[in-house]
């Protein structure tokens, strides 16, 4: 038995493809030459998430809560890794179709231009691609730990366009990139990146928008302002970053620049210890009072830490807003989880 999948892309386009008995859609889509957003493809990081509202599907209990919490699946959610349709299906992917139409993502060399220690919690790498990667604003790609088959994905904080690359990495203590970025990597050292990945990237700018940023989850929006830098911005732009000690707070230089060149961007910093002497104390949910959310006429977009993401989604729910569109991203120290590494 076979069962008609469509395939619903944010830019419009359907593709409708065969999906086999016992056959995730991933794989399907995979036979139909689609390459839809993944990249553990186990349920662990995330990226293949989209929306089912209308067939009959199983996803079994083979993936974690980061990547499918039990209230994403309750409002439809899925994961295409995960999801055995059991009838004919709709799923809405949240990538425009023209990402999708690769059969698989090339490797790229680059070499290690610098590795800066610009806090004590985050490190900044700087590679020089030897061909064009053409990533979007807030995008990643997965860098391979030299000396190993291992892999971590971290967002581009560069300009798109550019083969002069920068990530902002969080250092981990004992992690496998944080100990080779800190202890053994040196300009000229060798890297292989494969990519780009994600749907985590800006979309065209029409109405207001808030980003919100926790941690190194900072990286995709420095991206973001890049191109908008660029290309220029004639809505309203605000950011909320919010760390949890001071040590973490980092690029906050960068951001002044960005307000004084790009138009219309605002932001602030929240830092969450009660031992910091910062002006403004706690989560980003307790300073969104100048936020642009227009009673939903924004595009939200979010990067943090998984406990972030989760308690921003919370606060929309209680304040009643259902913003025109909102795209986010979770991260863990150790695995994808867009969830990936920021």
């Amino acid at each position: 038995m076979t069962y008609n999948i469509a395939l619903n892309f944010e830019d419009g386009v359907t593709r409708v493809i065969t999906c086999k008995e016992g056959e995730t859609v991933l794989d399907a889509a995979y036979r139909a030459q689609l390459n839809l957003p993944m990249d553990c493809s186990d349920g662990v990081c995330g990226t293949c998430k989209g929306s089912c509202q209308q067939g009959q599907f199983d996803l079994g209990d083979e993936y974690i809560d980061e990547a499918l919490s039990d209230e994403e699946a309750e409002q439809g959610m899925v994961l295409t890794c995960q999801m055995v349709p059991s009838s004919d299906c709709v799923v809405e992917i949240p990538a425009a179709s023209s990402l999708c139409s690769k059969s698989s993502n090339d490797a790229v060399s680059g070499t290690v231009d610098e590795v800066n220690l610009i806090s004590p919690t985050a490190i900044e790498l700087k590679i020089t691609a030897d061909a064009d990667i053409g990533f979007l604003p807030g995008q990643y790609v997965n860098i391979q730990v030299p000396g190993t088959e291992e892999t971590r994905a971290y967002s581009f904080s560069s300009r798109p366009g550019s083969r002069e690359l920068s990530f902002l990495i969080r250092n981990v203590p004992g992690g496998l990139m944080s100990s080779w970025l800190v202890g053994k990597a040196k300009t000229g050292d060798k890297v292989t990146l494969t990519g780009p990945m994600g749907v985590f990237y800006l979309r065209a700018v029409e109405r207001p928008v808030l980003m919100l940023a926790g941690g190194t989850g900072l990286a995709p929006f420095l991206s973001m302002l890049e191109h908008l830098k660029e290309k220029g911005c004639d809505q309203p732009a605000h950011m909320v970053y919010g760390v949890t000690n001071d040590d973490d707070l980092v690029c906050v230089a960068a951001l002044e620049k960005f307000a004084e060149e790009v138009e219309n961007f605002t932001f602030k910093t929240v830092v969450a210890s009660d031992e910091s002497s910062h002006p403004l104390k706690g989560y980003v949910t307790n300073h969104m009072d100048d936020a642009p959310v227009n009673d939903g006429d924004v595009d939200v977009y979010l990067c943090g830490p998984p406990p972030m993401v989760d308690a921003v989604l919370g606060y929309f729910r209680e304040q009643g807003i259902d913003p025109n569109s909102f795209h986010y991203e979770k991260f863990t120290p150790s695995v994808t989880v867009t969830e990936k590494v920021a």
